[in-house]
């Protein structure tokens, strides 16, 4: 198991550099539930569980939870991934071995341990790799409700996540985020539970779609660069670059 280790500062720089990523390829990001949920994390801990449809997910995510809602963010990643891309752990990636039982034991004991504030959120991706967002059924694994079994004080959310080409040139960002489950000492019920939120969460934002009625989904513009980006940017740019080298050192 990976630990996270967060950086204020680098997570500051990082926001800069996602704005500008999201702002160049996506036209808006459209919520629903977002308000409700900071509303809960001013009063406790969170788990948020959704879909994992596209390598932009934990960008998305980064946005929403650091960005637009200034809560202490957390989330589980693919171990193997982290360790290709270990800048993420210092914006609160932590990283499990999804083959190992005894890693993802580690795992569940470590996001409990987080969750034990409020303004805190972690996000997990039950799915454990990306998918199409029509498949179905989700296919959740149960680590997301063993962590929600242990972390007793924090509310679970589930969220849909969706990126839809429509009639501007720029796709647009969908996020819906459902009200919390009712907690559950059974895990394979909590995974039922999950799924069935997520689904859930997912025909919404279909159905919006399907119908043009987008009422009940908030428009987020996705804002330019601050002034002082620039020197932001290549901050970061070194770091980045300062950690690909000094594993590469490690690895040699």
């Amino acid at each position: 198991m990976i630990p996270a280790r967060k950086s204020t500062s680098f997570s500051t720089l990082f926001a800069w550099d996602t704005a500008r990523r999201l702002r160049a390829s996506f036209g808006e990001m459209r919520t629903r539930g977002i308000l409700e949920l900071a509303a809960v994390a001013r009063e406790e801990p969170v788990v948020v569980v959704s879909n994992h449809v596209a390598w932009w997910d934990p960008l998305v995510i980064f946005h929403l939870v650091h960005g637009l809602l200034g809560l202490d963010g957390y989330s589980m990643m693919d171990a193997r991934n982290l360790h290709a891309l270990p800048f993420f752990s210092r914006i609160g990636a932590f990283g499990v071995d999804l083959e190992d039982p005894a890693d993802g034991a580690r795992a569940i004991r470590y996001a409990a341990k987080l969750l034990d504030r409020p303004g805190r959120l972690v996000w997990l991706f039950p799915q454990g790799r990306e998918r199409p967002v029509t498949a179905r059924p989700l296919d959740f694994r149960p680590g997301a409700a063993a962590i929600a079994r242990v972390a007793k004080q924090a509310r679970v959310f589930g969220a849909g996540l969706r990126y839809e080409h429509g009639a501007n040139p720029a796709p647009s960002l969908f996020v819906s985020i459902g009200d919390p489950l009712v907690a559950r000492r059974d895990v394979r019920e909590g995974t039922a539970d999950q799924e069935t939120a997520v689904t859930r969460e997912l025909v919404a934002i279909d159905d919006a779609l399907c119908t043009e009625n987008l009422v009940g989904f908030s428009s987020h513009p996705l804002r330019g660069p601050s002034p002082g980006f620039a020197f932001a940017q290549r901050a970061l740019g070194w770091l980045v670059g300062g950690v690909g080298a000094r594993r590469s050192e490690a690895d040699g």
